[in-house]
């Protein structure tokens, strides 16, 4: 593991002690390139309130209170769907420590628990990804849904995006374009592909989303060599909580052949986070069967002269359509470390310099074997 050699050399950057909560947002969208500090890792299988700590699926900072809000993907198969509260301390040396606050059951429309997705799957929450709304002092977490098609079954969930209190209590919904519902036949979204990420923009104004993978409609998944795949982003106003547009992110290649040839992989969003004017953090997470770690890239990606293709059905078919346009930020691959499943992202406290920080958060999958990692960068302008 070649853990040190790096951390020194970053940080040596100047990064002290005494960091400052910051902004909710990159004020300035000019980023040329994240600069890693260093990582915090979990143990493993850390039990808090009786509750076990991982699944860490989403990620985000409340500076006026200088917490972390992180939704749990556990299904109710552990303990009741669930969030976090967290501090993370940071120091010359970065991230000092992370400590679990609080824990917070996330309640149905009725106000009970979701129920265990082994005993009744088309009830239950699968979140993905959660933002806090200091507007209106509310959370929004979106989850998947299910689409389980077998000889014997068909349970189909369609996925939603909630709103709910610092409670976890249900307060409203958005709603979802059609093309969002899951169906029985091959249309719309895959399973376990839906509403991966969130992102508000400034004034909270409008909330983007975010799939994993693409339509069915919209064409294949990513594969090997150059096959890449069309992943729609939604742009919902949050006051009337209707879609008003979309966009077309076109994602990677899938870096490694699967083990054996054939078998799972994917590369496809796993969150967002908005960087001022037209522009947001993209996360690329690509995993293939046979590997343990997973392929991270961040991207900057600008919606300025995208098109808006909420009215075209099936973006295979679409003639040149304006896609998103994006600038490499970070290959986690080049850092030297273990990266396994990133799934969030949020912005930190600025450091005494004066640049904004992206804490990243990583799901260990409730795996012996993965990580509850906290990857600390630096943006730089």
């Amino acid at each position: 593991m070649r853990y040190n050699g790096f951390l020194i050399v970053m940080i040596c950057l100047g990064f002290v002690s005494g960091c400052k909560p910051g902004a909710r947002i990159i004020k300035d969208p000019d980023v040329t390139k994240l600069r890693f500090v260093n990582q915090f890792i979990l143990p493993n299988a850390l039990v808090f309130d009786h509750t076990t700590v991982g699944g860490l699926s989403g990620i985000d900072y409340d500076p006026k209170r200088d917490l972390y809000y992180m939704v749990c993907d556990d299904p109710s198969a552990l303990n009741p769907t669930r969030f976090y509260t967290m501090r993370i301390p940071l120091s010359e040396k970065g991230i000092d420590s992370v400590i679990v606050t609080n824990v917070t059951t996330i309640l149905d429309p009725n106000g009970q628990a979701y129920p265990d997705i082994r005993k009744d799957r088309i009830h239950s929450a699968d979140l993905e990804a959660m933002r806090y709304d200091a507007s209106r002092d509310e959370l929004v977490r979106s989850s998947e849904g299910q689409r389980q098609i077998t000889p014997d079954t068909m349970l189909l969930q369609d996925p939603d995006i909630v709103i709910m209190d610092r409670n976890g209590r249900y307060k409203d919904s958005f709603f979802l374009p059609a093309k969002l519902r899951i169906r029985a036949e091959e249309k719309g979204p895959r399973h376990n592909s839906v509403l991966e990420g969130l992102a508000f923009d400034e004034n909270y104004k409008h909330l983007f989303v975010s799939l994993e993978d693409a339509l069915y409609d919209d064409g294949p998944k990513a594969g090997n060599g150059d096959s890449t795949a069309f992943v729609r982003i939604f742009k919902f106003d949050r006051n009337t909580r209707q879609e008003i547009a979309e966009y077309v992110y076109q994602v990677d290649p899938v870096p490694y052949p699967s083990t054996p040839p054939g078998a799972f992989k994917i590369n496809g969003i796993s969150d967002i986070l908005y960087a001022g004017g037209n522009k947001l953090i993209v996360i690329e997470r690509a995993w293939s069967t046979g590997r343990v770690f997973c392929n991270i890239r961040v991207y900057l990606a600008d919606l300025t002269n995208a098109q808006d293709v909420s009215s075209v059905e099936k973006i295979s078919t679409a003639v040149n359509p304006k896609i998103i346009s994006k600038k490499l930020l970070v290959n986690m691959d080049d850092l030297g470390i273990p990266i396994y499943n990133v799934e969030g992202v949020t912005v930190g406290p600025k450091l005494p310099n004066g640049n904004s920080t992206l804490i990243f958060v990583v799901d260990d999958n409730f795996n012996k074997n993965e990580r509850s990692q906290f990857l600390l960068f630096e943006i730089i302008q």
